[in-house]
């Protein structure tokens, strides 16, 4: 799809110390570029389009926009929960004091994803792992793991007890390992002031934020979550998430943040707080196993939120029982399931629910041009069979 540009010449301004260089973050779904853009065929009403979006992004005053319409006419890549209601794709920090059992938790969660088994009441999805585990050496994670796990061991857990700093090449080293291990879900980093760099302006909120969007614009670009270990201070506050040690740079760029508290160190139970943009807000009561130094959960103050049934979605899943592929158009796929809904609402509401098709009921969603005809195809992954 190509769509109409639009030019803003920006308003100059006096920078202040805490403002961000102003950035575009590249959308895997609409093209950032015309020119990547294949140029359409014959000399059309689109080709002439193309030349003028090609002729805009040359102006020094160009900035890309989008309508709304734009953004319900574009499908984007599904991106299931790392944990049902409990940890997504993106970048979190996930906080304590020291000697709080935050690694031994970092270490039951990486288990329980490489092995795809519930954690808890929350539903799991399988996949590889990595765990830098920064602050430790192979012998104690050994020991720790078998205290933990027993000998049983997961294939696609990976650790390294090293690794470079952000400005000198760790975002390289993550890159190679999501290359080499497409599956890749979940990568932990333990502890995030190991791979930031020291120097004067470290702890100021230009820097924070700096550190937690590299981090989140490889999460974001790779479908994957990343969680960043980190400490709390010891001063009090009214806001639990101010505890984070730091500005609020850090909160205020990443996707979410988990913060386990004890009321006493030597205490088995803990508290462990989460807020974060795809989630409701949590409170999650745990106990520690003394023998096995797992956490356990002991109760939940809110409930697993869950989307309600859609019927339109549902209907779909029906019609497809007995044929895996379907093909037509949204006209067509209309009186299938026999909608209300008008052609281009239902094309809109499969671009917004696309990923929730393919994530519920196992039904791949793509669009495709044929001459004037826009053509919908839904497949039945052999997974949901």
């Amino acid at each position: 799809m190509i769509f109409e540009e639009k030019t803003t010449v920006p308003v100059s301004s006096a920078a202040t110390d805490a403002e961000q260089p102003c950035t575009m973050i590249a959308n895997p779904s609409i093209t950032e570029n015309p020119a990547d853009v294949n140029p359409p065929d014959g000399n059309s009403d689109e080709l002439e389009r193309y030349m003028r979006e090609m002729r805009l992004q040359m102006l020094p005053g160009y900035i890309r926009t989008v309508t709304m319409n734009d953004l319900f006419d574009v499908s984007y890549p599904a991106r299931p929960p790392v944990i049902d209601g409990l940890l997504y794709s993106g970048t979190y920090i996930f906080a304590g004091a020291p000697k709080v059992g935050k690694s031994f938790f970092m270490a039951q969660l990486a288990y329980h994803i490489s092995k795809g088994r519930d954690l808890w009441d929350y539903p799991v999805r399988r996949g590889t792992v990595l765990y830098l585990a920064l602050e430790d050496d192979y012998h104690r994670l050994q020991e720790r793991l078998y205290r933990m796990f027993g000998t049983e061991g997961a294939e696609n857990l990976f650790f390294s007890v090293e690794a470079k700093c952000l400005k000198d090449g760790l975002d390289e080293q993550l890159r190679t390992f999501l290359h080499d291990h497409p599956d890749t879900r979940l990568i932990i980093i333990d502890t995030l002031q190991k791979v930031r760099a020291s120097g004067s302006e470290g702890y100021s909120y230009a820097a924070d934020y700096e550190v937690i969007n590299t981090m989140k614009q490889l999460a974001d670009s790779n479908g994957i979550c990343i969680l960043l270990v980190h400490h709390t201070r010891k001063a009090p506050s009214g806001d639990r998430f101010e505890m984070i040690s730091g500005t609020t740079g850090l909160l205020g760029a990443a996707d979410g943040a988990f913060l386990l508290q004890k009321d006493k160190r030597t205490d088995d139970e803990a508290i462990m707080d989460i807020t974060g943009r795809d989630q409701p807000d949590q409170r999650l009561h745990l106990r520690r196993d003394p023998e096995r130094l797992t956490w356990e959960l002991e109760s939940a103050e809110t409930e697993i939120w869950k989307a309600p049934p859609d019927p339109i979605l549902g209907t779909i899943a029906e019609r497809l029982k007995s044929s895996p592929v379907w093909e037509g158009t949204s006209t067509e796929l209309a009186g299938l399931i026999g909608t209300d809904l008008k052609p281009n609402q239902l094309s809109r509401h499969l671009n917004v629910n696309a990923g929730r098709l393919e994530d519920e009921y196992g039904i791949r969603y793509e669009t495709s041009r044929t001459g004037e005809r826009r053509m919908i195809r839904l497949t039945v992954q052999q997974s949901a069979v």
